[in-house]
């Protein structure tokens, strides 16, 4: 069964400048926080999108530690009624 729905991976850069080096442990809001309230300086970078196959997605989404059935796919890929 072939899927008409279409997925996309966007990747986006953030330019952060600082003192002192990012603490490995910091997650996107902590950054994002040091930026507006705190000692960092951040501006957008690049973005970049691409659309992905059903498989590519599926993929993707292990590769990320979460599962293809967070958009009812299958491992394959295929959607999954």
């Amino acid at each position: 069964m072939t899927s008409n729905k279409k997925f996309y991976k966007t990747t986006i850069t953030l330019i952060v400048l600082s003192e002192n080096p990012i603490p490995d442990e910091f997650d996107i809001p902590q950054i994002a926080f040091e930026a507006t309230e705190g000692d960092y300086s951040m501006a957008d970078g690049e973005r970049v999108q691409v659309e992905l196959t059903g498989k590519e997605m599926a993929d993707a989404l292990t590769e990320q530690g979460s599962e293809p059935g967070f958009f009812q796919l299958n491992d394959m890929g295929v959607e999954q009624e």
